[in-house]
């Protein structure tokens, strides 16, 4: 049951989030289906206090009465519960599941799934790391097998790679987690408090995103273009909001593709190190580097800055083994694990044992995922240029995606009925900081063989002939309203 002591969602925060109504039907109607869309989104909490009545029509400039109605719209269709002489509470309906938990999981598993960009792993490439951790399985039987810090060979291991990239790093400053978002909650949870600034880049992995608004962290965005970063709105940001903290994916940006180059990576180290900023450096990507040179960790050029880095195996071998690290000083690893105790205590053994003998083996394994992942990336481009030949992107220089310019706001709609042809697919607005934006876009990935990405892109060149006025020359989109 809620209580008075939950969140409180501000009127004037809660009516920035909603659009004016357009189209047919009252306004209360469409303001009731949009703060549903927010819930389900994520970007309005659940169990969080919605405003009073009266403060929501004066933030909307609208009636109370108006906001009753919508109030009353939101309780009838589950999205709100009410408590009289004590308030509104969001709340999700019966049978209902966030969007969060609907990318993960899908509502169609016979759909091409293009709405994760993440590998499979090769049957033969698993079955050899479970013969090779069933011996050291069987070594840890006799123990309680409750790692709060990871095992400690795994640790060793990942500090050992750590150091081969150019960041001299001990065991002692390596926590093993059960993968990068693990890892991002806890560090949310130890360094930053609810109201704390964050500085997010827009845009930026929609579970980061959640997580931070999760955790009532108040984002402040800078952009991320085809271009890559503005590094003065980066320091200004830093310099005038003074951040607690700053989450950043500058090793083959997800979802955009750049590569931050190391001069501007020195800068926004040194702004961050001015204002006090931490850093926190998603390095899930920086292995997938498929036309440059793989990138050095950022937290080797940091010196004595407050720099924590978190990585994973999600993307370079298979996100089911759920393992990924933090790595940051000895003392915060410390901490760190002291919050994770009441969690999980601890990971699996035999996931970390499978992780191990993967990565003891991943300098061969590694070239050749590359490889066929530029083969696939080929693949998609040359598909798209065919079936889509209006729609626009860079070729990121590594990564898992491409983020496609499909030529007008559309994304949400072709994405939606993309569905109806058997392909998940996500918006670009799914990686925006803020509702609207980015519905040019689409995330591709090409992590899927090329075969099935090439029937993906074909039954999305469908979408756009069967549910739009597309021109013959170049199939631009032009959606009848």
């Amino acid at each position: 049951m809620v209580g008075t002591g939950e969140p409180v969602m501000g009127s004037r925060r809660l009516a920035g989030l909603l659009a004016s109504p357009e189209g047919p039907g009252p306004a209360y109607r469409h303001w009731a289906e949009a703060i549903g869309a927010l819930i389900l989104d994520g970007r309005v909490g659940l169990h969080v206090r919605l405003p009073a009545e009266r403060e929501l029509a004066a933030a909307l400039g609208t009636s109370r009465t108006t906001v009753t109605a919508v109030y009353d719209l939101l309780r009838a269709n589950g999205f709100a519960r009410s408590r009289r002489g004590a308030g509104t509470w969001t709340a999700l309906p019966e049978g209902r599941a966030p969007r969060a938990v609907r990318r993960l999981l899908g509502s169609d598993e016979a759909a091409i799934d293009l709405a994760r960009a993440a590998p499979g792993i090769p049957e033969d490439v698993l079955a050899e790391a479970l013969a090779l951790a069933g011996p050291r399985l069987a070594e840890h039987a006799r123990t309680p097998g409750y790692h709060p810090f990871g095992l400690p060979e795994l640790r060793a291991l990942v500090a050992e790679r750590f150091t081969a990239r150019g960041l001299a790093t001990t065991p002692e400053q390596v926590l093993i987690t059960s993968g990068a978002q693990h890892a991002l909650t806890l560090v949310l949870g130890l360094l930053a408090g609810p109201g704390d600034r964050v500085m997010v880049e827009n845009p930026s992995y929609p579970n980061a995103l959640e997580a931070i608004r999760r955790a009532r962290l108040r984002t402040v965005s800078v952009p991320v273009t085809d271009e890559g970063w503005d590094v003065e709105i980066v320091e200004s940001t830093l310099r005038q909001v003074v951040p607690q903290l700053a989450y950043l994916i500058p090793d083959f940006h997800n979802p955009t593709g750049c590569l931050m180059p190391p001069e501007e990576r020195a800068r926004v180290l040194a702004a961050a190190a001015r204002s006090g900023t931490w850093l926190v450096v998603d390095e899930t990507m920086a292995e997938l580097a498929l036309d440059v040179a793989a990138p050095p960790p950022m937290a080797s050029m940091a010196g004595a800055g407050q720099v924590v880095t978190i990585g994973s195996m999600s993307k370079t071998h298979w996100g089911g083994l759920r393992v990924g690290w933090v790595r940051a000083s000895a003392r915060l690893v410390r901490e760190l694990a002291a919050q994770r105790v009441a969690v999980d205590m601890g990971g699996s053994v035999l996931d970390q044992l499978v992780a191990l003998a993967l990565l003891e083996r991943s300098g061969g394994s590694l070239a050749e995922r590359l490889s066929v992942l530029r083969e696939r990336r080929a693949v998609l481009m040359a598909a798209l240029g065919e079936q889509v030949p209006g729609w626009t992107w860079r070729v990121p220089p590594g990564g898992l995606s491409l983020w496609v310019d499909v030529g007008a706001p559309v994304a949400s709609v072709l994405a939606e009925r993309a569905l109806g042809r058997g392909v998940r697919i996500e918006s670009g607005g799914c990686f925006g900081t803020d509702p609207g934006v980015f519905e040019q876009r689409l995330r591709v990935p090409f992590s899927l063989p090329g075969e099935v990405l090439r029937e993906a892109v074909q039954r999305l060149a469908g979408v756009l002939d069967g549910g739009a006025v597309v021109s013959a020359a170049d199939r631009r989109v032009h959606w009848i309203a």
